[in-house]
């Protein structure tokens, strides 16, 4: 039989997993797997566990949601290890799975990772950690890790408008320098995304026909501090259609850059808080992990 690493965050999402775990690893051995399963218990256990156990397993496979996805892929890289990735995506939001059109529902997605393939994917680095779609500051970027768990749990996408909201009234733009790869951009913005994907925050889309998970780019978005309310209608609108023809907005593939942001800004890998003081070099890993995703989506 083939060898599984199984690793479930069980308090992700409305913790689902937890009710469908035994059908799932069913499956699984149906599907002539062996499966070894750990339970995350705190931050850090995801990348631990798939680092220290990635090299007695044919595949690794994840449940929960971005932020634990994050975990298990950073640990794969960090062991060096070409172990394809199975996800079935448990979290609140799911953006990753979501650009991935992996099924929402837990035995739908089970299903394809024992009928599916491995298909490379383009991963950021950022400094000496990971992210396996998005790297982002400024507004709203704050609720992905201020929003407690069971907030989440409870209210889903909501949780984060709800607590958006209550940040409205304290925005203010951030100061960044960054410096591409053929020009430097430097000014205020309310928002800004380094990402590999076609969905951030549940609530951003961007435009499919401009996004490649492989073709080791990364899109910048960078959203400029409105200077008026025609402005800032002008760029809510740009946003929602998908149309980044607007003076306060910046988009265009990068392969990589370096971010040198004001003392004190926080910077959010998959929705998870990562505080980093200094300069950043923020590189796309062109193809660095296989994920498994249905044969027709490949």
């Amino acid at each position: 039989m083939k060898k599984m690493l199984f690793i479930v965050n069980p308090a992700a999402g409305q913790r689902k997993i937890l009710r469908q775990l035994a059908e799932v690893i069913g499956l699984f051995n149906q599907a002539g797997f062996e499966v070894t399963v750990y339970m995350t218990a705190q931050p850090g256990d995801g990348k631990r566990l798939a680092r220290e156990h990635c090299d007695r397993f044919e595949l690794v496979v994840c449940a929960g949601g971005d932020g634990t996805l994050n975990e298990v892929i950073s640990g794969l890289l960090e062991a060096g290890a070409d172990v394809p990735v199975g996800y079935l995506p448990c979290g609140s939001t799911n953006d990753f799975a979501a650009t991935m059109k992996l099924p929402t529902g837990i035995l739908q997605a089970a299903r394809v990772i024992v009928e599916g393939e491995p298909q490379a994917q383009d991963v950021g680095a950022f400094g000496d950690r990971y992210f396996t779609y998005v790297a982002s500051f400024g507004a709203f970027t704050r609720t992905s890790y201020t929003t407690p768990q069971s907030v989440k749990n409870l209210l889903g996408h909501l949780a984060y408008w709800l607590e958006g909201i209550q940040e409205l009234a304290q925005l203010r733009p951030v100061h960044v320098r960054l410096e591409l790869e053929d020009e430097v951009v430097e000014d205020e913005f309310l928002f800004g995304a380094i990402s590999n994907s076609r969905v951030v925050g549940g609530v951003l889309t961007l435009n499919h026909r401009q996004v490649d998970l492989r073709d080791g780019q990364f899109e910048l978005l960078l959203v400029r501090m409105p200077r008026d309310r025609n402005e800032l209608r002008e760029c809510i609108l740009a946003l929602r259609d998908q149309n980044y023809d607007c003076g306060s907005i910046t988009f265009r593939s990068v392969s990589c850059l370096t971010a040198y942001p004001e003392p004190g800004l926080s910077w959010s890998l998959d929705g998870e808080r990562c505080d980093w003081k200094e300069s950043i070099e923020i590189r796309n890993l062109h193809r660095a992990v296989r994920i498994i995703r249905q044969k027709e989506e490949l």
